[in-house]
């Protein structure tokens, strides 16, 4: 029997390099900027499976499930801020939708999108923290002290052979 201990002890210690590596933040894909950029800027069309999917693959599994979305940590950037965490909705919502949270306030943000994107904002009022809008439907609001990027449609209705 302590035999049989030593041997899984050890077998333990082969893979604690394996978890290390799955612990880490893993770089982000060179498609996220034009994919998750171009889903929270509506440019795109939304599909939550296929959005799930990719963030899945590129960061690991989403460390919450809250709100109807996942959420996923990542260390990429957009626009030239860093980007935080995306989040994809799930399949609660009768929205389906796509977003990011920057490290940038939205006043600083919002002339960075339309630096690389050409894309510009108004202001939905003259409060304190206006809700900034896009002629696609993007909007730009705060999160806390950080600003969060999103796209959200209603979910299209299925084939009629379906309903």
């Amino acid at each position: 029997m302590p035999h049989l201990t030593r041997f899984m002890l050890m077998a333990a210690m082969a893979l604690l390099p394996a978890f290390n590596v799955m612990a880490q933040k893993k770089a982000p894909p060179s498609t996220f900027g034009q994919v998750v950029g171009n889903a929270v800027l509506c440019i795109d069309h939304l599909d939550n499976k296929a959005f799930y999917a990719y963030l899945l693959t590129a960061f690991g599994p989403a460390y919450k499930h809250e709100g109807g979305a996942y959420w996923f940590r990542t260390d990429a950037t957009l626009w030239g801020a860093p980007v935080n965490e995306v989040i994809v909705s799930d399949d609660t919502s009768p929205l389906v939708f796509m977003g990011v949270v920057v490290d940038s306030t939205p006043e600083k943000l919002e002339p960075a999108i339309r630096t690389a994107s050409g894309m510009s904002f108004r202001k939905a009022d003259n409060s304190a923290f206006p809700v900034r809008t896009s002629v696609p439907g993007s909007k730009i609001v705060y999160f806390g002290r950080k600003a969060k990027v999103y796209c959200a449609r209603y979910k299209p209705l299925p084939p009629k052979h379906t309903r």
